[in-house]
């Protein structure tokens, strides 16, 4: 489980495809920290640590992705060079800053546009129809990782506002209009819409 609060932004060192796809991801995390078999949310999908090297400050760490991931997300899309939102799994006791987050990715949407709104920008994105029902004005969204608060909702498009210091501390910053993003739902508005078909 995770809240949506990035901890790192990592950059992807290496892509292997042989079965499996296999991404070297550089971290500021301490890889002393970091157990074999752990659970990191990589821009939304929680994918698992198979190896990790280096020392804080200059480490890395290397996931696989299955092409039921790759296909169901905008990571099939990566390069080496790409950025990441990264977060590590919640620990009992640990404050929760943003909402419950699975890292199961629900669809992939798209920034239709982006608007500056104070010292804030305003995104504007289109969602798979089949998510609209779950997307709610002033509920809680994953974007590529990041726990967003839905600011309005028309259709299957909606608009959230990413302050600065969000931008800074994800990728966010470099997001620009027909860029594609990882899509979480809020796991309670999935849950009631299944218990609404047995009602």
């Amino acid at each position: 489980m995770f809240t949506g609060i990035i901890t790192d932004v990592g950059t992807v060192q290496l892509i292997a495809k042989r079965g499996d796809t296999t991404v070297k991801i550089a971290t500021a995390y301490d890889p002393a920290a970091i157990a074999i078999g752990a659970s990191i949310a990589c821009s939304g999908p929680c994918l698992t640590v198979i190896a990790k090297g280096g020392k804080e400050g200059d480490a890395w760490f290397s996931v696989e992705a299955s092409a039921e991931t790759l296909s169901k997300t905008t990571l099939g899309g990566w390069a080496v060079g790409s950025r990441v939102n990264l977060e590590r799994s919640l620990k009992v006791g640990e404050e929760i800053g943003g909402h419950i987050v699975s890292g199961h990715v629900d669809g992939v949407g798209e920034v239709v546009s982006v608007t500056p709104e104070g010292d804030s920008m305003r995104y504007k994105i289109k969602a798979p129809k089949q998510l609209a029902k779950f997307i709610a004005a002033k509920g809680s969204i994953a974007l590529d990782g990041t726990s967003l608060t839905v600011n309005e909702v028309d259709g299957n498009t909606f608009g959230v506002n990413i302050i600065p210091h969000t931008a800074k501390a994800t990728t966010w910053g470099g997001i620009k209009a027909g860029d594609k993003l990882n899509i979480e739902i809020d796991m309670l508005a999935r849950y009631l819409a299944r218990l609404k078909e047995f009602a």
